[in-house]
């Protein structure tokens, strides 16, 4: 499977950056805020979800970042646990003064990142390696 390089300027680009992340396990010591930058960035261990779902599970190291961003506000996230991780949920836009914003970053166990940004501006990239897993996640397609 070819890396991925995903750009997302837009609403439906960043779902598609979501639909790719899904369920990937991300350290919190691979997750930093950099102000003056204006950068918002993280590495996560990504499941090859375009992968043929009948071929082995596998996983990848991903990063993830955003630009723009003006600030950045966690929930249920301990900055000094540097050895836990979450597992990505999902990523939402709420508009607000076009083109600005707050992108939120939703992990398991009731954490969340948001971020304030000027606009939509993030980038999705494989950077390798690849290793297999035992199991994909199941998620249940009739559930509210």
């Amino acid at each position: 499977m070819e890396p991925l390089k995903l750009v997302a300027l837009d609403e439906v680009d960043l779902a598609v950056i979501s639909a790719h992340l899904q369920d990937a396990h991300a350290p919190l010591a691979e997750i930093a805020y950099l102000p003056r930058e204006k950068r918002f960035a993280l590495c996560m261990a990504r499941l090859e979800w375009e992968a043929d779902p009948d071929s082995p599970p596998r996983r990848r190291l991903t990063g993830l970042h955003f630009e723009r961003v003006l600030s950045a506000r966690s929930r249920n996230i301990d900055p000094t646990r540097k050895d836990d991780s979450a597992e990505l949920i999902g990523i939402v836009f709420e508009p607000g003064d076009s083109p600005s914003g707050a992108i939120t970053l939703f992990f398991s166990q009731d954490r969340a990142v948001r971020l304030e940004v000027e606009c939509i501006e993030a980038q999705m990239r494989d950077m390798g390696p690849v290793w297999e897993v035992e199991s994909r996640p199941r998620h249940d397609e009739d559930a509210p």
